[in-house]
This record gives structure tokens, sequence and C-alpha cells, in this order.
């Protein structure tokens, strides 16, 4: 395997990857808006209005749907923060390869140039002028 083939398979694996955790964000974002809508709309079970940390609400008082709701804020949270992370460390990775692909691929077509130029010379008889005759 070539290294220009090599860069061409890690430029895909790490396209692929990157939409995985692309995937994995908007995953994360519907957990999340279903753990807010469950801890927002179970008030009913409870009997009274949540508390809120920053943005998340929550209810001090443990039942097993505030615990479903927490739960899905959590992973949600924690999905969104690794893919955005993996996403852009996967973004960098792929740059990097082609940028490495870009740099091949311009040493090749130096070579390819230079090996036209100094075959063409080969082939063309050099003429004689009257001086030489």
């Amino acid at each position: 395997m070539s290294f220009r083939d090599y860069l061409h398979e890690k430029a895909e694996e790490s396209r692929h990857n990157e939409t995985v955790a692309y995937l994995m964000f908007l995953a994360g974002t519907i957990f999340f808006v279903g753990g807010i809508l469950e801890n927002l709309l179970i008030s009913d079970i409870v009997g009274k209005s949540p508390e809120w940390f920053i943005f998340i609400p929550y209810y001090v008082v443990f039942h097993s749907a505030t615990v479903l709701g927490l739960a899905l804020i959590i992973c949600g949270l924690t999905l969104i923060v690794y893919g955005i992370t993996a996403g852009i460390s996967y973004s960098r990775d792929r740059g990097w390869y082609m940028n490495e692909l870009r740099k091949a691929n311009s040493v090749e077509e130096v070579l390819l140039s230079k090996k036209r130029v100094s075959s063409e010379t080969r082939q063309k008889p050099a003429k004689k002028t009257a001086k030489q005759g």
C-alpha cells in the first residue's frame, strides 16, 4: 500500500468517524430535550414545580420519573459534549490527512513533469547548424 493510498483510507475513516460524532451529538440533544421535558411534565406526579440548576430542572424528591429525567439530561449532556469534541478532533485529523495528501500529489506531479521534460529532450534530436556541418 502506498503512502497516498494510506492517506486516502485514513481521510475516509476520519470522515466516517466525524459523521458518527455528529450523530452522537444529535442523539445527545434528543436525550437532553427529552430529559428536560420529562422533568417539566411530571409535576402532576410529584405535586410541586421543579427547582432549577441554571437551565436544568430537577426535583429534590426522587421518584422513578424524576430519576429517568435526570439520567436523560446527564446522558444527553455527556453525548453532546463528547460528540462536539470528537467531531472537531476528527475534522482536524482529516484536515491533516488531506494536507499531507496534497503534498504527496504535488511531489508526484513535480516528478512526473520532470520525467516528461527529460523524455521529450531525449526524443527530439539536436538540430545541426550550418557552422557544424
